[in-house]
């Protein structure tokens, strides 16, 4: 996989000219234009979409492919592929060179600098629903790229370096995750009310595309994030605000193809899924669990990953319903309303009308009632229903499962260590973690 070096402190705003990304410095002309029109803003987050999302470099993919070998959702086919076999081997054989986590830092860190120039530019645009939505999505942007890095690094920097300060010497703090998380929750609070004030004009969705249902998008991402700073209240008043029914994806066609098929799953000698989700005997999904077939086919040796990753074209959720809904289950788990909690897993292990397809089919919870194995069965529903939806490691250590120093461990790391490219350019880089 080739790696992106580059200044990654720097601010950059790319320009979408052909099939490539051209990084310039928004000090200059060009970019100095691009943030003063409607045009140049709304092209501005297509691109944003783009570099998250689409090809082998983007956040998306690394993301997912990083997190299902540190978690054993994924195992390597090929071990010659040595980037692959360090993450799934996990421990010290993970350095930062690694290619997919130096992409996931990379891409995160331009997506946030790129939705900063939405944040101060939103102003030169006056047109009702064209001038709040460029200011929503950058502060989504912004918080999605910050969330992504803290559910990877134990440390942040979420600080935007202007050029000139970062040629005088400056260089990003880094923040704790928690306050990192923090700073993405409050990002996405500020940008809620406009995003349920204001629907997108015309103008916009023209622009920018429908395939993000924004306000619902935004909610769900607050749900998510309060969930991992362990504000079960602030995760259900965002949680009980998202439309199940309604989806926001990351869309895909022949030109731009879905990133994680297209690099690993349509040949034979990069990584797929495990049979059972790679899930461990007493977790494993019951057999006519209809999340099966819909992700593993028929789940038998060597397993073909199905679900959203079959075709160039499949669409990549932002987020699933049923993600939104265990977070309800165990947010009321944690609080002790078990009645709420188990009525909320239920909705899941029953669910037969999933926007998407991801249908368990299967039977109510006839477990104990006590809190610890309710929790146990949710963090089971989280492991079957988001299958490579890149949040597993962070659910790993949020429930406590067994880490790689552990016996029977069930991830190869605890946390990644730092990208040696922002090592070599920022001293307030923290020491990198053991596991």
């Amino acid at each position: 996989m080739k790696k992106r070096i580059i200044y990654l402190l720097t601010p950059v705003l790319f320009l979408l000219a052909g099939c490539e990304k051209e990084f310039v410095n928004p000090n200059a002309a060009d970019g100095g234009e691009v943030v003063k029109s409607a045009e140049g803003l709304t092209a501005l987050i297509v691109g944003l979409k783009k570099e998250y999302s689409v090809g082998a470099t983007g956040a998306l993919y690394n993301m997912v492919s990083a997190n299902g070998l540190t978690t054993k959702e994924l195992y390597v086919i090929n071990t010659g592929n040595g980037e692959l076999a360090a993450l799934e081997a996990g421990k010290g054989t993970v350095g930062g060179n690694n290619a997919f986590l130096v992409n996931i830092w990379t891409s995160s860190n331009i997506i946030k600098t790129n939705a900063q120039l939405l944040i101060d530019n939103y102003q030169n645009v006056r047109e009702t629903g064209t001038t709040e939505m460029i200011r929503v999505y950058g502060h989504f942007f912004k918080a999605l790229a910050i969330g992504t890095m803290a559910q990877f690094w134990e440390s942040v920097p979420t600080e935007v370096v202007r050029a000139d300060d970062f040629l005088a010497g400056k260089r990003p703090a880094f923040k704790s995750r928690a306050d990192a998380l923090q700073e993405a929750v409050d990002l996405l609070n500020a940008a809620a009310p406009i995003a349920e004030a204001t629907p997108p004009s015309a103008f916009f969705n023209t622009k920018v595309g429908t395939d993000i249902d924004i306000k619902n998008t935004i909610y769900a991402l607050l749900a998510r994030y309060n969930l991992m700073l362990d504000k079960y209240d602030d995760a259900l008043t965002a949680a009980n605000k998202v439309d199940k029914a309604k989806k926001s994806i990351f869309k895909y066609e022949t030109v731009n193809p879905n990133p994680v098929f297209r690099t690993s799953l349509v040949n034979n000698n990069t990584y797929n899924g495990l049979p059972n989700f790679g899930l461990p005997a007493a977790l494993q999904p019951d057999a006519n669990d209809g999340r099966i077939a819909f992700y593993l086919g028929a789940n038998v040796v060597p397993v073909k990953v199905q679900g959203f990753f079959k075709s160039d074209a499949d669409p990549i959720p932002v987020y699933l319903p049923g993600e939104i809904t265990l977070i309800q289950a165990e947010c009321y788990a944690r609080k002790d309303l078990l009645t709420e909690a188990v009525t909320a897993l239920n909705a899941v292990r029953t669910k037969t009308g999933d926007p998407f397809g991801v249908n368990a089919n299967g039977t109510a919870y006839s477990g104990p009632n006590n809190k610890d194995d309710i929790l146990l069965d949710i963090y089971r529903q989280r492991c079957i229903e988001l299958y490579m939806s890149g949040l597993k490691l962070e659910d790993s250590r949020r429930f406590g499962r067994p880490g790689p120093n552990d016996a029977n461990p069930e991830r190869s790391r605890n946390f990644y260590p730092y990208p040696t490219v922002e090592r070599d350019n920022n001293p307030n880089t923290p020491a990198d973690p053991p596991v």
